[in-house]
């Protein structure tokens, strides 16, 4: 019978694999936030914790993500690229002024909520928004209202309990300011009309700019041309009395 003599190295290395294979890698808690299970789904509480941005640790397998109450200024680009299983993410009671064009790139069709409700957000590419099948809650942002807010109203999927909330801080009429956009638009406004007048205007003044420097242009040559021909003619005028002085001064000699 043979006996394995186990040393303290052997036992720290077995410990130290033991330890490996438990660990749940991807899945780290970020500092500041608390990892819990919810019906066996993973939640990320990281509210009320003062951030400033968004956590660049979050669990891949994370289900629930509640960032409300905090400072975060800014949603960048790819923020949560590699978080597909969300289906919740809570961004409200924050300072959000920036939401990038690719904010949620990555996120798969499962997300059923977004709330940035309660931000400093005035305005909002629509492709940010416009990819996802989530229900948006927008509700208490100083909203600037215009044709791209209009779009996103039309075609984004809006929380019904909130879409009255969603109220014009800023338009380009006084008259529109601080009431809710839905009323705004049930009045027969269209933002986006608004827009293509605007630019069409900024287009005719352009081809009009040109069309009066190509008139400038046309009456000047047309000038100078009458000049130079009216010199012309004086000159050939002046020949025939020129040579008729040559030709009587050569027969008084």
């Amino acid at each position: 019978m043979t006996l394995t003599t186990t040393t303290p190295a052997t036992s720290v290395a077995q410990a130290f694999f033991c330890l490996l294979l438990c660990i749940p890698w991807g899945s780290s808690c970020p500092p500041s936030c608390q990892c819990t299970e919810q019906a066996g789904a993973k939640a990320v509480l990281c509210s009320s914790q003062h951030l400033e941005e968004i956590p660049k640790d979050i669990p891949r397998d994370a289900v629930f993500l509640k960032l409300d109450a905090n400072s975060i200024t800014r949603i960048p680009s790819n923020a949560f690229r590699h978080l597909s299983h969300l289906e919740e993410i809570d961004l409200s009671r924050n300072a959000i002024e920036k939401i990038d064009r690719a904010a949620f790139k990555g996120l798969a069709a499962g997300l059923r909520t977004l709330d940035l409700s309660s931000n400093r957000i005035r305005s909002i590419p629509k492709e940010a928004l416009l990819a996802l099948k989530a229900k948006l809650r927008l509700a208490n942002n100083p909203w600037h209202c215009e044709c791209a807010l209009q779009e996103v109203l039309w075609e984004a999927r809006l929380d019904p309990d909130s879409v009255q909330d969603i109220t014009c801080h800023t338009a380009p009429r006084q008259e529109y300011v601080g009431k809710p956009l839905l009323q705004v638009l049930d009045a027969g406004v269209n933002f986006c009309s608004v827009r293509q007048r605007t630019m069409d205007v900024a287009m005719f003044v352009t081809m009009f700019g040109w069309f009066a420097m190509v008139i400038v242009y046309v009456i000047c040559y047309v000038r100078h041309n009458r000049e130079a021909a009216c010199k012309h003619g004086d000159y050939l005028k002046s020949l025939p009395s020129t040579q008729a002085h040559a030709e009587t001064t050569s027969t008084a000699l």
